[in-house]
């Protein structure tokens, strides 16, 4: 159990039973008594009011007013609700925007330096732009869940994406491509990856991806993405 859902157990915990020991939490999430220690000091410093009893029948409490103050966002989660709010802005079609920045805003400055840094990375990774008025959009569909988090590991770490992809034809064909950026004409997405087997950049809607997965062992260079010379017409957004 990694230590997010460790942290989210023992809050479940806590709130449900009322009152519990270091090491009843211990065995239900399956750590040490250390660890669970070290868990408890790091509830409360992102604002959980765990009260602890010294002596015979006493344990932990969990005041029930107590919430959490920080954000435990992840990068992809931030990354998800900044571009959304982007594309909602870029469509026309964002009310109160002020507050939605505002929001935004807090939350980055919750996040660690390091996770900063990966947002800030994933954010000069995208391009936000107008769809094409002769693009069918009849045959769109939902995205896979995984291919955000997926590109997330893939693009920081500079990793080759594979996937399965089908086209606008409904050819099915494997891929694996390296990922340089994301590309948004609301309302499709598109993956925007250098193709080795091509020796050239390739659009993925991301509607017709399926089983996205890092490629293990493998690595690339960030390349220039000239999205100022207009490098998404619609004749190649087509397929």
């Amino acid at each position: 159990m990694n230590i997010r859902l460790r942290h989210d157990a023992i809050v479940r915990s806590l709130r449900r039973n009322g009152t519990t020991t270091v090491d009843d939490l211990a065995d239900e999430v399956r750590a040490s008594r250390r660890t669970v220690l070290r868990d408890i000091s790091a509830l409360r410093d992102a604002g959980f009011v765990i009260h602890s009893d010294v002596g015979r029948g006493g344990g932990l409490q969990l005041d029930p007013q107590s919430m959490q103050t920080t954000a435990r966002l992840s990068v992809p989660e931030v990354f998800a609700l900044l571009i959304s709010v982007a594309a909602m802005r870029a469509a026309g079609n964002l009310p109160f925007s002020d507050l939605a920045d505002a929001g935004l805003a807090k939350i980055e400055k919750a996040l660690p330096g390091d996770k900063v840094r990966d947002l800030r990375a994933f954010l000069d990774c995208l391009h936000i732009g107008k769809l094409s008025p002769l693009q069918d959009l009849s045959e769109m569909g939902s995205m896979d869940p995984q291919l955000l988090p997926v590109f997330e590991t893939t693009f920081l770490n500079r990793q080759f994406i594979r996937f399965d992809y089908r086209d606008a034809k409904d050819r099915k064909t494997k891929r694996e491509v390296e990922p340089q950026a994301m590309l948004i004409l609301p309302p499709l997405w598109y993956l925007v990856a250098w193709d080795p087997t091509r020796a050239a950049f390739r659009h993925f809607r991301m509607d017709r991806i399926s089983n996205p997965a890092a490629a293990e062992g493998t690595s690339f260079r960030r390349r220039h993405v000239p999205f100022d010379e207009d490098v998404c017409p619609y004749s190649q957004l087509a397929h």
